[in-house]
Parts: C-alpha cells; structure tokens; sequence
C-alpha cells in the first residue's frame, strides 16, 4: 500500500479512535554502542531485540552506483540460522521506509548499509526493526527530513486491536499490521499486513499507530536528551 492511500483514511479515523487507549510494551535504547560502525543503536521493546549499525556513506560497486543519490543496502540478520524470506521481506519494509525519510540525494554516488542483527524476537519485530534503524541512523548523523517509527498492531478473533503485541498474542490474531509514521505530519511511510480484516478496521489500526507513535517520538526526545546531557 503507497503512503497515498493511507493518508486520507488514517487523519478521519482518529476520532473513531479516540476512545480507545494505547499499550506499548517498555522501551529500552542505546546508541555507540559498535566500534566500527559509522552509527549503531541497540533498541528493546518488551522481550523483543534488535541491533542496528550504519555504514557509510562509502564507495559504491560501479554496478550499484546511482548517479543522483546515495545507494541504500538493508540487510537483517535473524538470531539463529540463514536469512529467509522472512528476512528479504524485513529489509525492503525498511529499506522503503528509510528511503523515504533519508536525503539520499546530498550523497551522490555513494553507498549506505544498514545491518540489523535479531537478538530476539517476542513479536513485534518489524516495528522494533524499524525503530532501531531509525537510532542508528540518527547516531550516524545523516541528513533525514523526519525521523519515524514501526508499530505493530494486531486484531484479535474478537476484533480487538492489540499494539505492540507479544509472539503469542500475533500468534492468535487474525490479522497482522505494521505501520510506519512519520514524525512531521504523522502521516504513513510504509505499511505491511497480514490476515484478513476490513477497511473498518484497516482505519482504525492506522489511527492508534499514529497515537502510538507519539509516545515513542517522545521516547527518541527523552533518549537523546538522556545522552547528551552525559556527555556536556
């Protein structure tokens, strides 16, 4: 789904939302963590995490050069074993989403790679994913228009809508979605669903990531904060 089509459903839905409150697992973050890194970010949610690192920008292969903008290669490592398509899939939701909040175009004919290593999965993990590449990013210091985060949320056999939900309770759901929004208009970047629901329900899904989202902008604020107050 292009960020278009969510955009007009997802500011109506708010009010249909308004009643319905928002549960997020706790956040945990820290960034420099790797040595070697141009920028890492390590972030936690509930039982779920996930590594980040950043390289670049860096020359390119001449076979991936593209001459107005930066090449941007996401790789995500699961814990155990080979990546999947699973994996493949993760990346381009990523890939996507950082494209869309990255000035590529500052960094002509070079390349970017961002890494993320699974360091457990207690569901959630596209979201985690997200969150994580964006600290890192941020740690790297690269041009961005708007930061972004991941929420998940799942709909139960009862049509209840669960954020942030735990391996179990996806594994009850009916129907799966991850979000990616913005920080400038709350708008959506990405979208990725699994199952069945309705328009309905799709609407009101996009409404609490936005609501969400605001406690986790939040979280980035006070993280950085955190840090730099440390260091000065």
């Amino acid at each position: 789904m292009t960020p278009s089509a969510c955009d007009k459903p997802a500011f109506s839905t708010m009010e249909v939302c308004g009643s319905l409150t928002v549960s997020l697992r706790e956040f945990g973050c820290e960034q420099s963590l790797l040595s070697r890194t141009d920028g890492s970010a390590s972030f936690v949610q509930g039982d779920t995490s996930v590594m980040a690192g950043v390289y670049g920008p860096a020359e390119v292969k001449v076979n991936k050069e593209i001459y107005d903008r930066a090449t941007l290669e996401v790789l995500v490592q699961p814990k155990v074993g080979l990546p999947s398509v699973r994996e493949r899939s993760q990346e381009q939701c990523v890939r996507e989403t950082c494209e869309a909040s990255l000035l590529l175009t500052l960094h002509p004919r070079s390349s970017l790679t961002l890494i993320l290593q699974v360091l457990h999965d207690d569901g959630s993990l596209l979201s985690c994913c997200l969150n994580a590449a964006c600290m890192a990013l941020m740690d790297a210091g690269l041009p961005m228009s708007c930061l972004f985060c991941g929420v998940t949320c799942a709909i139960s056999t009862d049509g209840q809508i669960i954020t942030d939900p735990t391996a179990a309770q996806e594994k009850e759901s009916r129907a799966l979605m991850t979000f990616a929004i913005d920080s400038a208009k709350r708008s959506v970047l990405m979208s990725s669903t699994k199952g069945s629901f309705s328009v309905h329900e799709l609407q009101q899904c996009i409404a609490v990531s936005q609501k969400a989202s605001e406690k986790i902008f939040q979280f980035y604020r006070d993280s950085v904060k955190r840090r730099y107050s440390k260091s000065l």
